[in-house]
């Protein structure tokens, strides 16, 4: 099972804004205010894969943090604004019994990937950046970079719609489209070597859509398109398989919100 890259960065809201700081507490307002919650995607079974599975995947908003010494740091108080948040995403492992493609192939051992991510937001357009590092399956870094319009049709709804493109290391293109000498040996589809170096490996579009449902129950929806590009889209693996990739995913949060201080 594997869990693309573009899914998690997709769902992942900003932590912090960079706002003016203001009061700890106004009204009935809390402090922290996050959004938890899951759902199901349906994807490619591995990077480059013809074939669609459905996988669990987290949802996680933080909108309101207070910090001692600063203040409150809420990320709804205005329409333009920095943030700086984390960004992690995870890589099942990709076994080569997983897909005729893959047979001959060395197994990939799941990977976690961490980083940071910036985004601005003014008024109705969003562009945001994310990178991370590659741990255990994979050891490179890969980052992610977007636009996104914003529109709220209604009070309870808002929608974002924009193009994306991906970037890896040497190693991680190499470890997920690469073929070294012994898999080409013993692999009955690919009978040479190929090195994948790094690069943009993928161009896009994605949207999303959240809905309110109550004040603290959201519902949420994703829906994507990406092309494997460069030296992914040339990797034999992916001629096997396809260079388009598709994703959709659904899930629901609710909404916590506590005082500490």
């Amino acid at each position: 099972m594997t869990l693309s890259r573009l899914t998690v960065l997709s769902a992942a809201l900003p932590l912090l804004g960079l706002l003016s700081p203001a009061s700890a507490q106004s009204g009935q307002d809390h402090q922290y205010v996050l959004d938890l919650g899951a759902g199901v995607m349906a994807q490619p079974r591995y990077p480059g894969s013809d074939e669609t599975i459905f996988v669990p995947y987290p949802l996680i908003a933080v909108s309101k943090f207070f910090l001692p010494g600063y203040g409150q740091i809420d990320e709804n108080a205005s329409t333009r604004r920095l943030s700086i948040y984390p960004s992690f995403n995870y890589i099942g492992k990709r076994n080569s019994s997983d897909s005729n493609e893959l047979k001959g192939l060395d197994d990939v051992d799941w990977a976690l990937e961490a980083g940071l991510g910036v985004s601005y937001r003014y008024d109705w357009i969003r562009g945001f950046a994310e990178v991370r590092q590659g741990f255990n399956g994979y050891s490179g870094q890969v980052a992610q970079f977007g636009i996104d319009l914003i529109g709220n049709p209604t009070e309870d709804l808002e929608l974002r719609f924009g193009p994306r493109a991906g970037w890896g290391s040497k190693n991680y293109m190499d470890t997920y489209f690469g073929i070294n000498a012994s898999e080409a040996t013993a692999s009955p589809l690919y009978d040479k070597a190929y090195k994948a170096d790094a690069g943009f490996d993928t161009v896009g579009l994605a949207g999303s859509a959240t809905y309110d449902l109550t004040d603290d129950w959201k519902l949420h929806a994703l829906v994507g398109w990406d092309r494997l590009v460069g030296d992914a889209g040339n990797s034999p693996i992916v001629k096997e398989g396809s260079e388009n990739q598709y994703y959709a995913g659904t899930g629901i949060t609710y909404r916590f919100a506590f005082d500490l201080f």
